[in-house]
This record gives C-alpha cells, sequence and structure tokens, in this order.
C-alpha cells in the first residue's frame, strides 16, 4: 500500500512556469514512499512576476522547503531570509528550505548535480580544460559548481559575448585556483578550443523541440575521441549532439541524471535522509 496523504502530511512545492514537464513529483513522492516518509511534492504553476505570491503561499500552507524553476531561478533571491555561500556565488536558487522559524534558506543544488552526475560516470575534470556552450542559469550553476571543485580553466562560449563573460568574471573574482574566458559562439573556434579538452557540455536550449536537428557541433570527425560529451537536455533523451558524440565514439550522458542527482541533494536538505536512488533510476529508466 502506498502512502496516504493524512492531515499531518509534510508538503513540498516546486514553483515555475511552466512545470508540468518535471520529474521532480516523481522522483520525490517515490522516495517518500520507498521511505515512509509523511511528504508530498506537487508542482505549481507560479507565472513570471508571482514568486514572492507563491512563497508566501508555500509560508501559509506550513509547507517545508521545495524547488524553484525558471524563470525564478535568479529573482527568487530578493524574497529569501538567507542564501547559502554558493547559491550567492553562482546568483541563482533552485531548492528552498522553510525552517522552524517560517524562514525561507536558498540553495543552488544544480550544479552539484551535475559534478555528481560526472564523479557517477568516472569523469576525471579537476585541473581539467572544459568547455561550455551557452550563458544562461544552467551554465552558470555548472560552471561555477566546477570552479569549486576544482576544474582548470573553463571556457564559455555564447552568442552574447557580455552573458558569458559576466560568468567568466563571477569566477575569476570569487573562486580561487581556477579560471574562466568567455568567448564569441563560433563554430570554427570552439572546434579548436576542444582538441584539448576534457570535458564539452551544451547548455543551451539547442536540440529540443523546433530545435532537434541542430547541434553545436555539426558532425562526429570534429570530435576528439577522448572528449566527454554532456547536454544539459534530457527531453529528447538523445539530442543530435549526443548521437554525434556516440558515433564518433565518445562517452557522453544527457542532463537526467542531473536532475535526479540536483533532486537528491534537495531531498537530503528538507529530510536528512538519502534519496533512493536505485529506486528513483528504476523508476525513471525503467531498468
Amino acid at each position: 500500500m502506498g502512502n496516504r496523504i493524512t492531515g499531518t502530511t509534510t508538503l513540498l512545492g516546486l514553483l515555475g512556469y511552466p512545470t508540468k514537464h518535471s520529474k521532480s513529483p516523481l522522483m520525490h513522492n517515490i522516495s517518500f514512499e520507498a521511505l515512509s516518509l509523511d511528504y508530498v511534492y506537487m508542482a505549481f504553476d507560479v507565472e513570471d512576476g508571482h514568486i514572492k505570491e507563491g512563497l508566501d503561499a508555500l509560508r501559509t500552507l506550513h509547507a517545508k522547503g521545495g524547488n524553484i524553476t525558471m524563470p525564478h531561478k535568479t529573482k527568487v533571491m530578493e524574497y529569501l531570509d538567507d542564501v547559502s555561500p554558493e547559491a550567492k556565488i553562482i546568483g541563482s536558487v533552485n531548492t528552498i528550505k522553510i525552517d522552524d522559524n517560517n524562514k525561507i534558506i536558498g540553495y543552488n543544488t544544480d550544479g552539484l548535480g551535475f559534478v555528481k552526475s560526472l564523479e557517477e560516470n568516472k569523469v576525471d575534470f579537476k585541473g581539467k580544460k572544459i568547455v561550455i556552450v551557452g550563458a544562461g542559469g544552467a551554465a552558470k550553476a555548472v560552471a561555477s559548481q566546477l570552479a569549486f571543485e576544482g576544474a582548470g580553466e573553463i571556457l564559455l562560449f555564447n552568442r552574447t559575448l557580455s552573458s558569458a563573460g559576466l560568468i567568466a568574471d563571477n569566477i575569476n573574482k570569487n573562486i580561487a585556483g581556477s579560471r574562466a574566458r568567455a568567448l564569441v559562439q563560433d563554430e570554427a573556434r570552439l572546434l579548436e578550443e576542444i582538441k584539448d579538452a576534457a570535458i564539452l557540455i551544451n547548455a543551451t536550449s539547442l536540440g529540443m523541440e523546433e530545435t532537434m536537428d541542430q547541434s553545436i557541433i555539426s558532425s562526429a570527425d570534429q570530435l576528439p575521441r577522448n572528449i566527454f560529451v554532456a547536454d544539459l537536455i534530457y527531453d529528447p533523451a538523445e539530442t543530435k549532439l549526443l548521437r554525434i558524440a556516440r558515433e564518433a565514439g565518445c562517452k557522453y550522458m544527457n542532463g537526467l541524471m542531473m536532475v535526479i542527482w540536483q533532486g537528491a541533494i534537495a531531498f537530503k536538505i528538507w529530510t536528512g535522509k538519502d534519496m533512493p536512488l536505485d529506486i528513483v533510476k528504476k523508476e525513471i529508466f525503467g531498468r
């Protein structure tokens, strides 16, 4: 018999827009049931400009926290009572915890989720050169966490140089031991820079929906075989970039394990317990 919602059930919620595609309710509720925890996780559509009202609603309902997704990850920070040191440097929040005094503390588990995914794939990134295409919130979280964890050099390619420059400057200013550079997105320059890189990361939306036939790399012969390719997209499970990586004989991963790991870290923040990853993976991957 599955867990039942009662008068004592603790609420956790995802705030974002849209949220219907999210796998977070599935993996968290499976985990609560597996560990016999009296929690429920729900997704709430909160449109842009209404994140304060969303937080107020969680407080009013005596929720214990939840996740923040687009388009609120940056804007939410001005309405929080405290923010973890890592989230302050990254400049965005994807996880919140509401303490016994009804204060809301913000965290960012996105970047650490990506790092855990690399470690699970036994990818050595410490002291290595990493190339990231994109300069949005996900790119910033991933780049910053990789710098925290000891990446040697991080190159950020983006169509708008200033956006990539802000991320690089933030890393260089706040995180010792790692250096970052920003470059205008150009395939010829990208191909040159990945020749001696350990990891190539797509942090753009290229490969989703109407751009499913597009990729940041044009063909398999352009990829060094020893480079690890990561695409933060997980729907579709194999983007054109990952198909090219497979054809080139490269090791690769999509963004699904990053989603699972960032959720596992958030789960620990809320409950103090480890997410049952084997059960979650079996449910999501069907194996």
